[in-house]
């Protein structure tokens, strides 16, 4: 039974078509957790072991490793956590589907879906699962994607559908860039500059520069504007939190 990376508690079994479908395959299948946290790529790998038990696994804790061991070495599927220090992770995945398009990678988030995994499937991610919900899904996603396929949820594809619909009166938020995104979520969680840089592992002079870009895209003139703007979007709630819709 897939656990969760958290609490180590199993869920329900897998289907017989997904057994079935990973046994098919004799090759054992390579995966490479790229992920910040040294817990959650041991967490990440007890799941999918019990599942894939031929399957071999590489590490890397920073987006710059994870692309330098995608283009010296061969994958089956790549797992990306989307939110990493210095480069993030739809960043590395940019460079990953430049370098691999047909490599899949099944993007990895402690946040919701709405935006990001938007964003994250735009870019070639080939699905979006949420740590705080692996085990199951995590396994579905990764024998989905070692078929060719996309892995959608239901709610996924629903959003999906509603931003295809009013892709062309999107809010401004859509044209932020996707490092301008993530600093624009941070502000509006009322963290200043300086705290942003050290979280990303940027200067302060970067973030700036993100600062002023998101300033004229919003059509917003301070952070007070930047923050009443992501909570009437619902981009952030009351309580200071990123929503669904945002990050990952």
């Amino acid at each position: 039974m897939p656990r969760d990376i958290y609490t180590g508690e199993t869920g329900p079994s897998l289907p017989d078509w997904v057994v079935v479908a990973i046994q098919v395959n004799q090759k054992p299948v390579r995966i490479l957790i790229v992920d910040d946290h040294y817990v959650v790529r041991q967490g990440l790998k007890m799941i999918l072991k019990e599942q894939f038990e031929l399957a071999e696994f590489g590490e890397a804790a920073t987006g710059q490793e994870g692309l330098e061991m995608v283009w010296n070495q061969e994958w089956d599927v790549v797992l990306l956590d989307i939110t990493m220090p210095g480069r993030g992770g739809l960043d590395v995945l940019k460079d990953i589907k430049q370098a691999k398009p047909k490599l899949p990678v099944i993007v990895l988030s402690m946040h919701s879906e709405d935006q990001y995994a938007i964003r994250s499937l735009k870019l070639g991610a080939c699905g979006y699962v949420r740590k705080d919900g692996v085990g199951q899904e995590l396994v579905h996603a990764v024998s989905t994607a070692l078929t060719g396929a996309r892995y959608i949820t239901p709610s996924i594809a629903q959003k999906l559908a509603l931003h295809l619909q009013n892709e062309q009166e999107g809010p401004l938020h859509d044209a932020l860039a996707d490092r301008e995104y993530q600093v624009m979520c941070l502000i509006a969680l009322g963290k200043t500059v300086s705290e942003i840089a050290g979280e990303l592992s940027l200067s302060v002079k970067t973030i700036s520069t993100h600062r002023a870009r998101i300033l004229k895209k919003l059509n917003v003139a301070n952070n007070s504007q930047i923050m009443r703007y992501a909570v009437s979007h619902g981009l952030v709630d009351v309580d200071g939190q990123i929503t669904a819709q945002e990050q990952a």
